[in-house]
């Protein structure tokens, strides 16, 4: 009976320091177990997406792209990937250097969906598409991509990387709201992208809002159209 309970106290002490440890980590980093998860689906997701890149338009696509330029193929290229699209998929990339940050970003705002990186609100539209853009992410578990993004500050840059081209936008302000309130996704006078995630950490109460603005249009893949020239962003709008 002794070398049972001194087996059974063994196991309780191992418990409870890998549950301590588990707390200590999450409260200066990030859940890890939640982490390795979501690195395992960013790797496959990173995966996908390259092959992605690699497609080139066929047949009627690639006809009505001869017809296109400038932004119109942007355009038009993030209107069709937008309608092949599922929840879940991954159809860019988001980078945020002042944290570090540089993820997956997929379809869909669901709890599945951000298991695996941040995600961009289906309601919303694609970069590339006159109007807003909203992402979401975690702040403490599932890699917590967005963890840092209340350290961003006016004129800070956010870089969305799609397969047809790569935005810059430049940050404007931060704001900490309810979760009701989901006119900051609505659409402006501007091209925009706005980042959502919970606030205060460890805690779902409110949401921190970041607010950028579109400033710069790279093409890439089958938008460049033989050009390697940038579309910048003018208060009347896009121009080369």
């Amino acid at each position: 009976m002794r070398q049972v309970l001194r087996g059974l106290s063994t196991i309780l002490i191992v418990a409870g320091s890998l549950l301590l440890a588990d707390a200590v980590v999450t409260l200066v980093w990030q859940e890890p177990v939640s982490a390795f998860l979501a690195q395992q689906q960013q790797d496959r997701l990173s995966n996908k997406l390259d092959d992605l890149e690699r497609q080139a338009p066929k047949g009627l696509e690639h006809r009505a792209l001869a017809a296109l330029a400038g932004q119109e193929r942007v355009a038009f290229l993030a209107r069709t990937l937008r309608r092949k699209t599922s929840e879940g998929d991954p159809i860019g990339r988001i980078r945020i250097p002042k944290i570090g940050a540089s993820y997956v970003v997929v379809y869909g705002t669901a709890h599945d969906d951000l298991t695996k990186g941040p995600g961009l609100y289906p309601d919303t539209v694609f970069p590339g598409i006159p109007g807003t853009t909203a992402i979401a992410g975690h702040r403490t578990t599932y890699l917590a991509p967005f963890r840092h993004i209340d350290e961003l500050k006016s004129g800070d840059e956010i870089d969305v990387e799609m397969p047809y081209g790569k935005f810059v936008y430049t940050v404007e302000k931060s704001i900490v709201v309810l979760p009701t309130a989901v006119w900051v996704t609505h659409r402006v006078g501007y091209d925009r992208l706005v980042l959502s995630a919970c606030t205060p950490l460890y805690s779902a109460s409110h949401r921190i809002i970041v607010f950028s603005r579109l400033s710069k249009v790279m093409p890439r893949g089958a938008a460049r159209g033989g050009t390697n020239r940038t579309l910048v962003e003018h208060p009347q709008g896009l121009a080369q």
